[in-house]
């Protein structure tokens, strides 16, 4: 395959480029699934546009009224590894210990991650459970949006051709607020996700009552999916096993995975939705003291 390779230095000079070739050109961040869809031949883009040299996209700050900006270009393995998001948004750095190999994690970005839009990708669920939200900037300016309405189908987002994901804003997480993101895929971190979910809740300070949830499943819709009626359940709720079997059993009915994946009947599917879902919210009710949300 024949292509253009260009590296533009500044975010004016990529959004030139994206429109001069609009809709004939590809972002390149980390590659690590850009390059895989290009060897098999699934897009042929005529030119490949790397943002890597663009200063400022790697970024990674915590501000305690804004909460955590993310540059897009942070990859992977920093959101692992970083000791103060490991401390305030524990549920993101679990997720992305759960992507690939090491190798693959120094490499691909938490932007990459996003705007690949697979359902099974590791970070969107964590960072829907986070209400995250995206700075988008193209040719008519900047706009910010939440996460949650950034995916619109498989591999498919708003972001527009002549548009690129500039950062993700986190915000500051209430006290008391834990988190749980759990994946089971047949070899561990380097298979895509038979099924993946992130449930993070915020507890009452002195009793087993969940004051708010968020339950957002992956690998079983087009997108990730809030399970909006299991997270009312646990809302103004004492925390036991028969409150969290009846979540984990709404969860399931709340998932709609595709039938024929080749990673998953449709009933295996819902059945590990409840497994996992009930194992998530044990995990994170019993965790109240010394963990990290």
């Amino acid at each position: 395959m024949r292509f253009e390779y260009l590296e533009p230095e500044s975010i004016k000079e990529a959004l030139a480029l994206l429109s001069r070739y609009q809709g004939r050109a590809k972002i390149i961040a980390g590659g690590t699934d850009l390059m895989l869809q290009m060897r098999n031949r699934f897009i042929r883009p005529e030119v490949v546009v790397d943002i890597t040299r663009i200063p400022g996209l790697d970024s990674i700050a915590f501000d305690d009224p804004q909460g955590l900006r993310l540059g897009a270009l942070t990859t992977i393995r920093v959101l692992e590894t970083s000791v103060e998001l490991q401390e305030k948004y524990s549920i993101l750095s679990q997720a992305a210990g759960q992507l690939g190999s090491v190798a693959i994690r120094n490499v691909a970005t938490v932007g990459g991650n996003l705007c690949n839009a697979l359902p099974s990708a590791e970070t969107s669920q964590a960072l829907v459970s986070l209400s995250a939200h995206v700075r988008i900037i193209g040719p008519g300016g900047e706009r910010t949006i939440p996460l949650e309405d950034f995916f619109i189908d498989v591999r498919k987002t708003v972001l527009q051709p002549d548009e690129i994901l500039l950062e993700i804003i986190v915000p500051e997480s209430p006290p008391c607020t834990y988190g749980r993101y759990i994946k089971h895929s047949p070899r561990g971190t380097i298979d895509l996700a038979v099924v993946n979910m992130a449930v993070l809740m915020t507890m009452a300070p002195d009793e087993q009552v969940c004051r708010d949830a968020r339950i957002v499943m992956g690998a079983v819709f087009p997108t990730p999916l809030r399970a909006r009626k299991a997270e009312e359940m646990l809302k103004g709720k004492r925390v036991d096993d028969a409150l969290i079997d009846q979540v984990a059993q709404a969860a399931s009915d709340e998932a709609h995975p595709r039938r024929g994946s080749i990673r998953g009947s449709f009933e295996y599917k819902k059945e590990m939705v409840r497994v996992l879902t009930r194992r998530a919210i044990r995990e994170v009710a019993g965790a109240r003291e010394g963990m990290p949300g």
